[in-house]
């Protein structure tokens, strides 16, 4: 197993996870630590969900890999699942990130992102890297893979809650930086 710090950040659909994701994101470059993977981001029209798009965070590159107007062989929830987009953009960031950055983000391992061998495939190798690794999921999901990270000794499980939504980010930092200094 890998040595360095695994955080899996769960909590309930419309907590805001990505934006904490994006605070910890902003407060690591202000420490000079880089952080690269994917990012997940809905899409919005109307104040309404409509699908939902994958962002390499290095390079900005963005996709749309489910949407409700997608035609697609692959449908959760409505949502028609495009695993190309997320292939070539979300895991080709993670695997990047895992190459070139001090710090792994996978945002988020869903119900979506699992149909994915490849997205499946390159988690599971990510959490073999020996750098710090940040996993953002659904508290109630029961995906095999989020199963098999739950059990691991490596990864600290933190729940993301409106009471505790803005002192996490600092939190993580901390872990962060005391595993990069090797504490």
């Amino acid at each position: 197993m890998a040595k360095s710090l695994k955080i899996g950040i769960s909590g309930p659909s419309g907590i805001q996870k990505s934006e904490t994701i994006k605070s910890i994101i902003n407060m690591l470059d202000e420490e000079d630590i880089s952080i690269g993977g994917m990012l997940t981001e809905p899409i919005m029209e109307d104040n309404r969900r409509v699908g939902f798009q994958v962002m390499d965070w290095q390079t900005r590159e963005k996709a749309v890999f489910a949407h409700l107007n997608l035609n697609s062989s692959v449908e959760i929830e409505g949502y028609g699942v495009d695993l190309d987009s997320l292939n070539e953009v979300g895991v080709k960031a993670i695997r990047n990130g895992a190459n070139e950055n001090d710090v792994i983000l996978v945002d988020e391992i869903g119900k979506m992102q699992v149909e994915s061998k490849e997205f499946y495939e390159t988690v599971k190798k990510v959490l073999e890297v020996d750098k710090p690794l940040i996993l953002t999921f659904e508290k109630k999901s029961r995906n095999p893979l989020l199963q098999e990270i739950r059990r691991r000794d490596d990864v600290r499980m933190l729940e993301l809650t409106d009471v505790n939504k803005d002192i996490l980010p600092y939190k993580v930092l901390d872990l962060i930086k005391e595993d990069l200094k090797g504490g």
